[in-house]
């Protein structure tokens, strides 16, 4: 207990009953400031459970501990005097005389990137696929591992890369992020590495880039999937060997970084098909993290919807009907949590009161949706014979080339095995050109 006591983190000591024996005084500050814990079990207090967590469907440390023999790691929802907080829990057994556990020490520290509650910033959610996400994000971030984060669009893939950064280590120094889709080819050496004076028109001074912005800290690369083929083999160069080489210089530097990817496109398919590079994806993929969509968490809707109210009309105290929850919670999200602010937003315009009913969702449903698109036509080849007649009564169509053009594309693509390279050579057009209709083709 004495040990206990001069830990800055918050500790207790329990016995194989799950009965509290002693809190030191960083846990009584920051979880149970006016009541003692000792004596009650560590379920009660932390859950206001009745039963152990691994009869609750939780996962419990001590079970593990017992089965492992060892120290265990997992990441709870805890009760604290500011409401639920998810709180990362590290258990070690301790053994007696005869080598048998008799005590358990645990240490929590609260991770406060997420919430388990309705909040104004940051990540929240209850639902089992969210705290398996949040999990994966509390154990490695501690790490230097690349991560890859691996979500539809909409998911929220920049907030869980912040949640990385700021429960690391390096979480004093800048995170830097790339959005690899908007920067144009000839552009995206110079902004991620810099430029020297007169590497190129236009570069009339020495320019540092995205990469040494991030030194010391994080380098998040955002739709990774959208570099460049010709970029890839540079940026695979920088996390091999911690080095770069500036837009006209031959001088190595060094990079003193941690690099987040995500993407939302299926970055296996790429690599068969030869548009991205396989060992450039084994490099970022150290510590993939599957970002759940709100499909897979309709039980958070409720947390988010409430949250996502006080950022689109903080002026508005509102709030939404059971109904209108229900009916919330049964749409399919396709944008996922983008599109259900964009969603709310409109219900509330559509709202001139406090409450929002399923009537305003109803219609802002109707006003928000698109026109379904008319099936493909699959029309047969005409014979060169017959083609001038045939086409001679069909009534000119505006942009019809250009869906005849992306339809062949797409034929050509979805039946091509070999690479982008060899694809181009065939249609007789520079790989580059390939890279822009590919582009527009997805």
């Amino acid at each position: 207990m004495s040990y206990l006591e001069g830990l800055s983190e918050p500790h207790i000591l329990f016995d194989t009953q799950y009965r509290i024996l002693a809190a030191n005084a960083a846990y009584r500050r920051q979880f149970s400031p006016e009541r003692s814990v000792v004596g009650r079990t560590c379920y009660e207090v932390s859950h206001r459970f009745n039963v152990p967590c691994d009869q609750a469907g939780e996962s419990c440390p001590l079970l593990k501990a017992r089965e492992s023999g060892q120290r265990e790691r997992v990441l709870h929802l805890h009760h604290t005097p500011k409401g639920e907080a998810y709180v990362n829990i590290e258990l070690a057994p301790l053994l007696d005389a005869t080598g048998q556990q008799a005590f358990y020490i645990e240490k929590m520290e609260a991770l406060r990137v997420a919430q388990g509650q309705s909040a104004a910033q940051g990540l929240i959610g209850r639902a089992p696929a969210f705290q398996h996400m949040l999990a994966l994000v509390a154990r490695v971030a501690p790490s230097q591992a690349t991560v890859l984060l691996l979500g539809e669009s909409g998911t929220g893939k920049e907030l869980v890369a912040r949640a990385v950064h700021e429960t690391s280590p390096r979480a004093h120094r800048a995170l830097v992020a790339v959005d690899c889709a908007s920067l144009p080819e000839n552009l995206f050496e110079s902004e991620l590495f810099g430029h020297e004076r007169g590497a190129f028109t236009g570069a009339n001074t020495a320019r540092g880039g995205l990469v040494e912005a991030a030194s010391g800290g994080t380098l998040f690369l955002d739709e990774v999937g959208d570099i460049p083929l010709v970029m890839q083999v540079k940026l695979l160069r920088l996390l091999e060997t911690g080095t770069y080489r500036r837009v006209g210089s031959t001088e190595q530097r060094h990079a003193d970084i941690r690099v987040v990817s995500a993407t939302h496109r299926d970055l296996d398919r790429m690599v068969a098909a030869g548009t991205f590079r396989e060992d450039l994806y084994y490099r970022l993929s150290t510590f993939p993290i599957h970002l759940p969509s709100l499909r897979e968490r309709r039980d958070d809707i409720g947390l988010l919807a409430a949250a996502l109210l006080e950022r689109v009309a903080p002026q508005r105290k509102l709030q939404i009907s059971e109904p209108a929850l229900r009916l919330l919670q049964e749409q399919d999200y396709p944008g996922n949590v983008r599109e259900l602010r964009n969603l709310l937003e409109r219900t509330a315009l559509l709202c001139d009161g406090d409450t929002l009913e399923a009537g305003h969702v109803q219609q802002a449903l109707r006003s928000g949706r698109r026109p379904a698109a008319a099936p493909p036509r699959n029309l047969p080849a005409p014979d060169r014979a017959t083609a001038a007649s045939d086409t001679a009564d069909i009534p000119p169509v505006p942009g019809a080339l250009k869906t005849l053009e992306r339809a062949a594309l797409q034929q050509l693509v979805s039946g091509h095995q070999g690479s982008r390279a060899a694809l181009a050579a065939q249609l007789g057009i520079s790989e580059r050109s390939l890279y822009r209709k590919l582009k527009a083709l997805q």
